[in-house]
């Protein structure tokens, strides 16, 4: 059975249609079904009396759980599936919650809109849903930077890396992969109750996004109009970002788009002093956002023709 086929379907079904509100609040999705183990766990497991090292390895067994109770599922599926094009059917329809090509964008344009009109406190609302940065701080160019390098991060994380972990392994791979970055979503974070708890989901999730992230900004500078320059600015800065994985496509994007991204901002009543990408480019602009948005369409319009051409050599 050829995964590639599933995960084109995936696709397919996601950018039609996304995940339907109305099915949401029937069944809710299979990101808040990991949600609620993952919050159960993270209360029995996670003891703020316990020493360091204990709430550690609790934290390794908690993850390992998550994995294992969303992976052993969808492997059993896959192999009760017949072959050929009926077995890709039945994955790329499971797979398909698992990928967020349209959530993605309409998240985006719902920052992009009201910035273009120059209606800051719609905008700021607006992405505060995708950053967790505080947006009040946030002026124009703030705006316009946070989406920007949401869309770049979460195209990584959000598309890139289940698909690829799909190509890689089928149900069980996407499946695994979602587990891994909902459990460093949520404790993979250095807070007082999640350093320890957390670092097992954390290292786990950077390894996971190793390839995908640096594929997403290869994906963004070959379907830029400035390829070379976006690579080059990738190479050059994509290491001095704050995360091992997300500089990557923030690097390329910013590039891509002649512009800086990354750089200082702040999160409550602290000021995370991180270093500029693309240092020398100006600030993003409303404009810049929706030139990200095209960039993101044309990237995964690439993404969607090399699966077809994947599936398509699978099948010959």
């Amino acid at each position: 059975m050829s995964f590639a086929t599933a995960m084109l379907i995936a696709i397919a079904i996601d950018t039609a249609i996304g995940w339907p509100k109305a099915l949401f609040l029937r069944i809710g999705h299979p990101v808040t079904w990991l949600g609620w183990q993952i919050s159960s766990l993270d209360a029995r497991l996670n003891s703020p009396s316990a020493p360091f090292t204990t709430r550690k390895i609790m934290g390794v067994l908690a993850a390992v759980l998550t994995i294992a109770l969303a992976a052993a599922p969808a492997w059993w599926v896959q192999s009760a599936l017949p072959p050929g094009w009926a077995g890709a059917l039945i994955i790329g329809i499971l797979a398909w919650p698992l990928v967020a090509v349209r959530s993605m964008y309409q998240h985006v344009v719902a920052v992009a809109d009201p910035l273009a009109a120059g209606d800051l406190p719609a905008a700021r609302h607006a992405v505060s849903m995708i950053v967790g940065r505080d947006p009040a701080l946030l002026d124009a160019a703030g705006i316009a930077r946070a989406a920007t390098e949401s869309l770049a991060e979460n195209t990584g994380d959000g598309i890139i890396a289940p698909l690829f972990w799909g190509l890689v392994a089928g149900l069980p791979g996407i499946a695994a992969y979602k587990a891994i970055n909902t459990l460093d979503s949520m404790i993979g974070h250095r807070t007082q109750r999640h350093e320890a708890f957390g670092w097992a989901s954390a290292k786990i999730d950077d390894l996971a996004n190793w390839v995908p992230a640096r594929l997403t900004g290869l994906i963004f500078a070959l379907a830029s109009a400035r390829p070379v320059k976006s690579l080059k600015i990738m190479r050059r800065d994509a290491r001095h970002h704050r995360s091992p994985n997300a500089g990557w496509p923030e690097a390329a994007m910013a590039g891509a788009l002649a512009v800086r991204l990354s750089g200082p901002r702040q999160y409550g009543d602290h000021i995370a002093q991180e270093p500029w990408v693309n240092a020398d480019a100006p600030d993003p602009t409303a404009r810049d956002v929706t030139r990200a948005l095209a960039l993101y369409r044309r990237a995964m319009f690439g993404v969607a023709g090399s699966m077809a051409l994947i599936a398509l050599g699978w099948a010959w």
